[in-house]
């Protein structure tokens, strides 16, 4: 089961409209983790305190990976079904929908359903980090990228993120000091961008639960349309099947010689426009059923020369042609030639 069928097994659809507000409210209860560095920020330098990209992102990582090992598999799949539910994707730390995922892929590594859950994830994982990485959330961008690599040590988004978010620390180190910020300017600016960092977090997961929300809605629809085409062509093919049946049922007797075709209407075809400027002249031997009403179907070409020049201006006038109603469907072959003199 995909990620996508175990949004629609969560009751998704029913709870988007409290999405934004559940990841507000259970954000809320890190507020005082998320302002604590501000807190410290006031009794170190501040541009320390402001570049601060968590050297130990790996290890919280680990750490609440290891907490949340001790959880077995059923109660992990359905934490992580719940958290996808409330749009819980990777935020907040040890308590999301990624985070659950993983615990339970380290107990069930062939469970195809995580690994479908992981993979949908991934993609929005790597947005998230990078939109940490550009409002300077350097906590968030560096607990995410070890979200990254302990999802996919080979990511090919990773190292590059890994670099930028080292890149764009040393420029916010440079630039903090040339500022001097004081060390209360350092804590306002904290306050804000844990601030921020809830308002981001909770559109970026409502809007990506609803992308794939409408994924999951486009999958069904097409697989309906193809269920029902499926149906209507069975019932075709069986009502074909019948009328066979019964046709042979009611002449047991040898088959007769092929009717003689009568034609009604035989329009010439269409002489393509950059052969006819060419001067030039060919001819396509075009194979085709007659059915008992008359009309044409099943219209192929079983010869051309040259190829594939005359080829779909003789088919379109085959299957505009008429003859008279016969007994039975029958099979023949024409040659249509084409001169541009004629």
């Amino acid at each position: 089961m995909s990620l996508n069928n175990q949004a629609s097994a969560g009751g998704i659809l029913p709870r988007l409209a409290l999405a934004a507000a559940l990841v507000v409210a259970i954000s809320a209860c890190g507020k005082d983790e998320a302002a604590a560095p501000a807190g410290d920020a006031a009794a170190g330098p501040a541009a320390e305190q402001t570049v601060e990209t968590a050297p130990d992102a790996a290890v919280q990582v680990a750490a609440q990976a290891d907490a949340l090992a001790g959880l077995g598999a059923d109660e992990l799949r359905e934490r992580g079904r719940a958290a996808y539910a409330e749009s819980r994707l990777y935020a907040p730390p040890g308590d999301n929908a990624l985070e659950y995922y993983l615990a339970l892929r380290e107990k069930s590594p062939g469970d195809a359903a995580v690994a479908s859950a992981l993979t949908d994830l991934m993609p929005m994982l790597v947005i998230a980090t990078e939109q940490a990485r550009d409002r300077e959330d350097f906590d968030e961008a560096g607990r995410l990228a070890a979200l990254v690599a302990r999802a996919d040590a080979n990511h090919p988004a990773l190292s590059r993120l890994q670099d930028t978010i080292a890149g764009a620390s040393d420029a916010a180190q440079r630039r903090v000091a040339q500022q001097a910020l004081s060390a209360e300017q350092e804590a306002e600016r904290q306050r804000l961008l844990a601030a921020e960092r809830e308002r981001a977090q909770a559109e970026q997961q409502r809007q990506a639960a609803a992308q794939l929300v409408e994924q999951q809605q486009v999958a069904e629809r097409e697989a309906a349309e193809r269920a029902d085409a499926e149906r209507v062509a069975a019932e075709q093919r069986a009502a074909e099947q019948r009328a066979a049946e019964q046709r042979q049922a009611a002449t047991p007797a040898p088959a007769a010689a092929a009717p003689t075709l009568r034609p009604l209407s035989t329009p010439a075809p269409s002489y393509p426009t950059d052969a006819l400027r060419a001067g030039q002249s060919g001819e396509v031997q075009v194979e085709f059923t007659v059915a008992p009403d008359g009309s044409i179907s099943d219209a192929r070409v079983v010869r051309a020369d040259p190829p594939r020049v005359f080829d779909r201006a003789a088919v379109a006038a085959v299957r505009r042609w008429r003859f008279e109603p016969i007994a039975e469907p029958v099979t023949t072959r024409r040659t249509i030639a084409f001169n541009p003199g004629g």
